[in-house]
């Protein structure tokens, strides 16, 4: 067993804390408070880096190791959010049908993801297109600026 890490980094979201193991990250938490750290652990180090990346425009997917799920299905669903294009967005109706689960499932995954935006759960919509929920950071204020970000980058943005 890894001893655990952490790093605490300064993101125009607010401060976002990184933990992880040698191998691989346990979870990512935006609007964390504490005293900014570094982390020293390769899964940690690789998030600050790519989450860096992400921030300035530099990357738009992540290669990262992440704590594996508890259950087949939940690797399936995690992977089908994963897959949701940089710039894009997606209903949990429309993701639920496309993994053959329940919108109430996709949901749930959205509300207890782990690692926000290396799953990038900001980019599921209500049916109508509306943000609906977030669970992280300052919630659909959050979530705005990060669909607004990618959007921005893709030139898909609209005043």
């Amino acid at each position: 067993m890894y001893a655990r890490d952490h790093a605490l980094i300064a993101t125009p979201i607010g401060p976002i804390r990184i933990e992880g193991t040698e191998g691989h990250l346990e979870r990512i938490s935006i609007g964390a408070e504490g005293a900014p750290a570094r982390g020293s652990s390769p899964a940690v180090r690789a998030a600050v880096e790519q989450l860096a990346q992400w921030f300035s425009g530099e990357r738009r997917h992540f290669d990262l190791r992440l704590a594996p799920t508890a259950t087949v299905r939940g690797a399936i669903l995690r992977d089908g959010l994963i897959a949701v294009p940089f710039g894009k967005t997606i209903s949990y109706s429309e993701l639920s049908r496309a993994l053959g689960s329940s919108a109430r499932a996709i949901g749930q995954l959205c509300a207890r993801n782990p690692f926000p935006l290396v799953v990038p759960c900001h980019r599921v919509l209500n049916q109508d297109g509306g943000l609906g929920a977030y669970s992280a950071g300052h919630g659909p204020m959050t979530k705005s600026w990060l669909l607004d970000h990618e959007r921005r980058l893709t030139g898909e943005y609209l005043l």
